[in-house]
Formats: C-alpha cells, structure tokens, sequence
C-alpha cells in the first residue's frame, strides 16, 4: 500500500477528499476512489476503460509496449516452449508445474473428458441448425444438475474437482456441438492423445474409419488455445468473476462468460474477419477494400486489425503468424480467402496509414485464418476461443472467491424523470 495521496477538490465545496494512490508490481498506478461513496459521489466511467474492478495476480497487459504476461511469463514463452494444460496449471496455481505435478494434472484432465451419457439428450433437444454457442452455453449451465456432488464454492476441495472438471470436458462438449449440428455420432474422447489433438480426433472422427490427427495442425490448435488462455479483465471475465461474486455455481458462472463471449465485438471477431473476407471476395479487389478502410465516410472496416488494448503490435498476433504460415506451408491449401488475407496482411503491414494508426493485424486475424485452413467451420470459431478461455475464467473465479470479494454492483448516473405523481388511467 502507497503512503501517497491523490487530492480531490469540488467547485461548491471546502472539503477535499484524500484518496489513496496504490502502485501494482507493474504497470500504472491505481486512485482508490472507494471513500468517495461516502462522501456522497461515485465515478462515471461507460465501459470501464479508466476502472480497476479488482486486484489480480494472473494476468498482466501493457497495451503501449505489446506486452502480456502470465503469472509473469511472456505469452511468446508459453507459446514456444509450454503447452495449453501446463499454461492451465500455470493460471491456476500460481507457478509452473515440475514434472511430477504436470504429469499428474495431465491425467487428471484425461480421465475426466467423458461426460455423462445423458448429457447427449441436451443436444438432443436442439434443432439441426442451433449455433453451436447456444448448445455449449446451454449445456455447460446444466453440467450443475449432474455434478451436484461438487458445488460447495466454500470448499476448496469442491472446487478443484469443478474446474478439473471443466477444463477436462470442455473439448468433449464442443466437438459434440459440432457432430450435432452435422448429424454425426459423437466420437467418445481418448485418453492416449493430448488435449488438442484429443479434440480434432472427437471433430473429425468417425465411427467408420481410422482417422490420424496431423501433427502440424495438433500443435497449431494447441497455440490457440495456449493464446486464448486467458487475456486479463475483458467483457467475458469480468462477467464470470461478477456472476460469481453473488455465489452463483461454477457452471453457471463459466456459461455467462461463455454468453458474453459470443458476442461479436468479442469472440466473435475471428468470425468477423472471414465475414469480410468474403466481402471482399477476390484478391484484385483488396486495394480497393484498403482505400474504403481508409475513408473515414465509408462503413467499411477491416476486421482483425488494431485491438482496443495493444497500441501495438498484438504480442499474440506475432505467434499466431508464425503457425498461421506453418499451418499453410504443411497443408498446401488453396483458398481464394486465404489468398486475400494474405494480400490484406501484406498491404497493411507496409501501408502508412496503417503503420501510423498502429492497426496491426491482431490475434483475430491469423486464428480465423488458420480456422478457416483447417476445416473448421465459422460457426464453431467462438466455442473454440471458449473451449481456450476456459482455463483463464477459471483462474479468475478461483482468485476472486479467494479475496472473499463482495457482490458486484456497479453505480449509474441517473437521467430520467424527477419524482411525479402517479396520473388516473382516465385523466392521462
């Protein structure tokens, strides 16, 4: 705790309030504007661009410089050298695992990935066509009506078996909101394959035939999910973090960040960038589409490019490039899409316009990209930003219960109607 005060002076008023000035390990320093309630004021910041709605220890950004730290590891560092569990374990607990520890987690996410078989009549009970965010949000709140056995958000033991239990099950529900959604049979996971390749094997599988998962594009899966692991307090963790401060159950709390997630300024901007792709639908017109970018009377945006945190270049987007080319040169894939974005991605790293603005391709760009190479289909982007996240809101969820924090509530400046008096239905 900072000795130092910020000084709040009102035109009106001979009293000024003392507020406590409070420095993190890094980054800015924080006013804590708390006492102000009491003394009859609250702060006005729409979107919470200016707010710090808690303390955490998980996940750092410096958005000028295109920095963002795990538990103080670089993301290029998890990216090269860890894997999407041993970075899980990371945000969970603090510190990385040794051996003994991430062959031990390892296990436990593989034992648990099979759901219960009645989960399977949830899918059941939505049409051919639902998007496939409706069903994992839907199933993943009622998970609480199987695993009761667990729900005491006050025992710690209670908790750790949720969120192995998340953790583990999540690429089971996703790949079976996709068999729904194409008619397939569920593909039942396997315990001898890793995380990732674990969840293309249950995508792509069939009951009919072998099917090997490639290599390249295991490990390219994996790097998205390592580099959506978690990303500080967005829309979506703020949402799980606030459903759990009035207690909520775990589930219900991991299906609103899901809910929140799938919004399209969110996580379902991977989905905007193909969507505008398709706008554009041939390279010869990607100058054209650079020049509407440019001009401020036009409606026309690029997506996947700047990020309302990075002023700079998105430090993911940077690994995500580099798999983004692996990806292409191991599949060979000829794609007039992908052929645009190549195009846009060249223009826009040499534009000045572009340059000057800071409007980078972010992690949005490349990851639809890859998506797209692979075979995955648009409308399964977001569940698999969601199935990477949920290691992150976990962590969160953890950390918050752990600082016994308060409900959230946030203020509003009120602008309607002053009191008035109730008018007779007869005399309005």
């Amino acid at each position: 705790m900072s000795d130092r005060k910020a000084r709040l002076s009102i035109d009106g008023s001979d009293e000024v309030i003392e507020l406590n000035v409070r420095s993190g390990t890094i980054g800015p320093d924080v006013i804590d504007v708390t006492p102000l309630t009491s003394k009859g004021y609250f702060t006005l910041d729409p979107g919470f661009t200016s707010t710090a709605s808690c303390e955490s220890k998980i996940t750092y950004i410096d958005g000028g410089r295109g920095v963002l730290l795990h538990r103080g590891y670089p993301i290029e560092q998890l990216a090269e050298k860890s894997d999407y569990l041993e970075v899980s374990y990371l945000l969970l607990n603090g510190e990385l695992p040794n051996a003994k520890q991430k062959a031990d987690f390892d296990a436990t996410v593989y034992r648990h990935t099979m759901v219960n078989e009645w989960v399977k009549e949830f899918y059941n009970g939505f049409r051919y066509d639902a998007h496939p965010m409706a069903m994992l949000c839907g199933v993943v709140g009622a998970l609480s009506s199987f695993y009761h056995d667990s729900l005491d958000i006050h025992d710690p033991e209670h908790r750790q078996i949720t969120t192995m239990r998340l953790i583990s099950k999540m690429p089971t529900l996703a790949a079976m909101a996709y068999k729904h959604s194409i008619g397939q049979p569920v593909m039942y996971p396997r315990n001898d394959l890793d995380y990732a390749s674990n969840f293309l094997y249950m995508m792509w599988g069939n009951p009919c035939e072998e099917y090997e998962v490639n290599p390249v594009i295991a490990r390219a899966m994996d790097k998205i999910f390592i580099l959506h692991a978690d990303h500080e307090q967005n829309a979506s963790t703020s949402t799980v973090r606030l459903a759990g401060s009035t207690g909520a159950n775990p589930f219900a709390c991991i299906a609103a960040g899901v809910g929140a997630l799938w919004g399209p300024s969110h996580g379902g901007a991977n989905e905007a960038v193909i969507h505008m792709l398709e706008e554009i639908g041939d390279v010869s017109n990607v100058y054209s589409a650079v020049r509407r970018a440019k001009d401020p009377k036009d409606s026309f945006r690029l997506m996947g490019f700047g990020h309302r945190v990075y002023k700079n270049f998105d430090p993911r987007a940077k690994v995500m490039k580099e798999t983004c080319d692996e990806v292409l040169n191991a599949l060979g894939v000829s794609d007039p899409m992908l052929d645009i974005a190549k195009k846009l991605e060249e223009i826009a790293l040499q534009d000045d316009y572009f340059i000057e603005k800071k409007l980078y391709p972010n992690v949005d760009f490349y990851s639809g990209i890859i998506l797209r190479a692979i075979g995955i289909p648009l409308n399964m982007f977001t569940v698999i930003f969601a199935l990477g996240r949920t290691a992150g809101w976990l962590a969160h969820w953890h950390e918050m219960l752990g600082d016994h924090s308060r409900i959230g509530r946030p203020r509003q400046l009120y602008t309607g109607s002053d009191v008035r008096d109730f008018v007779d239905l007869n005399k309005r």
